[in-house]
This record gives C-alpha cells, sequence and structure tokens, in this order.
C-alpha cells in the first residue's frame, strides 16, 4: 500500500470520526466540570475519572463479567438474526402464510422485553445463558424480519421479469435478485440488532443470573450503593456492544461493498 494511498485513508477517517472524538472528549469533560461545579453528590452522578479509576482497579472482575454477558449476546444476536431472516425469506415467498404469521410477530415484538425477562427465566435454567439468549434474540428478531422483508420486496419487477424470461425458477430469482437487494437492508437490521442483543442480555440478567454476569454485577453494585462501579460496568457493556456493532460494520463493508451503505462504518 502506497504513502498517498495511507495518507487519503487517514484524513477519511479523521473526518469520519473526528467529529464524534470532540463531542466524546467535551461531554465528558462537561461531565466532571459539571459535577465539581454544582457539588452533585456520587450516588447522583460520578466524577468520569472515578469511573475510570474503577475500571482499572476491578478490570479482574467487570471485563470477565462482560464477556460472560458478551456471548449471551452474541448467542441471542446469532438466534434472533437467522430466524428473522428466515421469517422474511418465508414470508416474501408464501403470502397467504405471512399474512397469517406477521400479526404474530407484531403482537410479540410489542410486548416490552422487561415483561419477557422472569418468564423467559421460569421456562429455562436463570444460571444457564439460555434464558438470556431467548431474551436477546427477541430483541433481535423483528428489526431483522421487518428489514430484511423490506429488502426481498424492493426488488424492481423489470428484473423479475427479465429473469424469467430466461426461465429461470423461484430459488434462482432469489440466489440472484431478491437476495443481493436486500443485503444492504440486511446488514442495516443487523447493526440495529447487535445493540439490543447487548441490552436484551444485561436485562435479562437483572431478573436473575450466573453471579459471573454482567447484568447482575452492576445490579448487585447497585444495591450496596457502589455506584461508580455499576457505572463502570456500564461502560463495559457500552464498549462490547460497539465492539459488536463495528463488526457488523466490517463484515457489510466486505460483503455490500458495491452498495454505498456497505461503504460506510
Amino acid at each position: 500500500m502506497s504513502a498517498a494511498t495511507l495518507t487519503v485513508r487517514s484524513s477519511k477517517a479523521a473526518r469520519e470520526w473526528g467529529p464524534a472524538l470532540i463531542v466524546a472528549v467535551a461531554v465528558i469533560g462537561g461531565w466532571q466540570g459539571a459535577i465539581a461545579a454544582f457539588h452533585i453528590q456520587q450516588f447522583l452522578l460520578p466524577k468520569p475519572s472515578n469511573i475510570a479509576t474503577a475500571l482499572w482497579n476491578d478490570r479482574s472482575t467487570l471485563w470477565p463479567a462482560g464477556w460472560y454477558t458478551f456471548k449471551e449476546a452474541l448467542g441471542g444476536f446469532a438466534l434472533g438474526s437467522t430466524l428473522g431472516v428466515l421469517f422474511a425469506l418465508i414470508v416474501a415467498r408464501f403470502q397467504r402464510v405471512g399474512s397469517a404469521l406477521m400479526p404474530i410477530a407484531i403482537a410479540a415484538n410489542a410486548v416490552p422485553i422487561i415483561a419477557f425477562a422472569p418468564i423467559f427465566n421460569a421456562w429455562f435454567d436463570p444460571l444457564q445463558p439460555t434464558s438470556k439468549m431467548a431474551i436477546a434474540g427477541v430483541l433481535c428478531f423483528f428489526p431483522v424480519l421487518v428489514n430484511t422483508l423490506r429488502g426481498l420486496q424492493s426488488v424492481r419487477p423489470q428484473q423479475i421479469e427479465l429473469m424469467r424470461a430466461y426461465a429461470a425458477g423461484e430459488i434462482a430469482i432469489y440466489r440472484r435478485v431478491r437476495i443481493p437487494t436486500a443485503l444492504p437492508y440486511i446488514f442495516t437490521s443487523l447493526k440495529v440488532a447487535s445493540v439490543l442483543a447487548m441490552i436484551g442480555a444485561v436485562v435479562g440478567e437483572y431478573f436473575g443470573g450466573s453471579f459471573d454476569a454482567l447484568g447482575v454485577l452492576i445490579r448487585s453494585d447497585a444495591q450496596i450503593l457502589d455506584f461508580v462501579t455499576a457505572w463502570a460496568g456500564i461502560v463495559v457493556a457500552s464498549v462490547l456492544g460497539i465492539t459488536l456493532y463495528l463488526a457488523v460494520a466490517i463484515a457489510e463493508r466486505v460483503f455490500v461493498r458495491w452498495a454505498p451503505g456497505g461503504r460506510d462504518v
């Protein structure tokens, strides 16, 4: 890779990420200054410097707990996204089946996830990751379903007519036209689901889970008024959620290079 190419890419990355970094630094600085200026109590809002100290001092506890929860979120993300794509394929191919099943999917998505959490913990062993994966999967399912279905149905009629003029069957039409057209929509939904998966896993742990889980750790720290460590756990959850989001965005750049949205993380 030439030096000119590296320079161009570095300048592009600076333009893309520079404003976000500036805003982040400004928010953290304002947060720290506001606490000192208005004498805000630590139980209401700890200082970012104290949270950073807790992140370092308790790293041997926070990051293993975060990894445990991240694996739950990743399992739920894979489960919910896969079922969402498969369900969308069925709905797009068999419209009568889809018209019967879509109201059920909409009704399930309308239920607040905080209501599902204790139910899934009753269905599965609350100390096992299965219940948390199920909660994360429910959160991921609907956005993936809706966006994938929209992508599959956004094909221009002329493309379908041309494929049929070449005697292409439904499988060939899906493989060569519908699915490639739907890929940008699918990756958009996967980026949304990647964030929701971490939320679902942590929320599920609030209602019971292994002592190795991040949500349980945050809840326990808040109950004993150790809000600094609780905030440090929230930071760990945010970092891991962003990591999963970036992984999906990188995969989009690899597999959907021809689409404008696939060139941006």
